[in-house]
């Protein structure tokens, strides 16, 4: 006796967060990223010369970005080892039973913490630790090594330095 196949069809679930947004879809916005991206120091009146529009305009879209959280600011990139921390190092945690709270806490405490990242697998956080010198890896290990497991690695060499994301393709033609 044959078996009757049973067909079942999912609904595709809407993903709003995965959707471009609305500001995007305007290829001007995109261009004023663009720019943006490349020169942050840009000023408006420049901005709005490239893009072909007014001041007032572009400043009014770039106000919409902002509070859209499309644009979340701008920063000045220092040097770390100008600043005296030439060494870089990934440190991944793997917390005893109860103590994740604590790594979270003792992670945003140390100004040598510059990113701290919660991912999955068996190590439950990742950060990336700089130091003024190998000798000062053991100050900071030590107090990670409180509340769970550690295993690091130094950075030797950094062939693709931090790096924007591209910009939607299909949007970056001015209309």
């Amino acid at each position: 006796m044959p078996i009757a196949k049973k067909s079942v069809t999912l609904k595709e679930r809407s993903r709003p967060d995965l959707q471009v947004a609305h500001p995007l879809r305007d290829g001007r916005n995109v261009r004023i990223l663009a720019l943006l991206q490349d020169d942050p120091r840009m000023t408006v009146s420049e901005l709005a010369r490239r893009v072909g529009m007014s001041a007032p305009a572009t400043r009014e879209r770039i106000q919409r970005m902002e509070e859209a959280g499309i644009i979340r600011g701008c920063r000045l990139e220092v040097d770390p080892a100008a600043l005296g921390y030439p060494i870089a190092a990934f440190v991944r945690v793997r917390p005893m039973p109860g103590k994740l709270p604590k790594l979270a806490e003792l992670a945003a405490s140390l100004p040598q913490v510059v990113e701290c990242h919660r991912i999955t697998g068996e190590d439950c956080f990742i950060l990336q630790v700089r130091l003024e010198s190998l000798d000062s890896l053991d100050l900071i290990l030590d107090q990670f090594l409180a509340y769970g497991q550690t295993t690091t690695s130094i950075v030797q060499s950094t062939p693709v330095p931090p790096r924007h994301l591209p910009l939607p393709k299909a949007l970056t033609d001015p209309s």
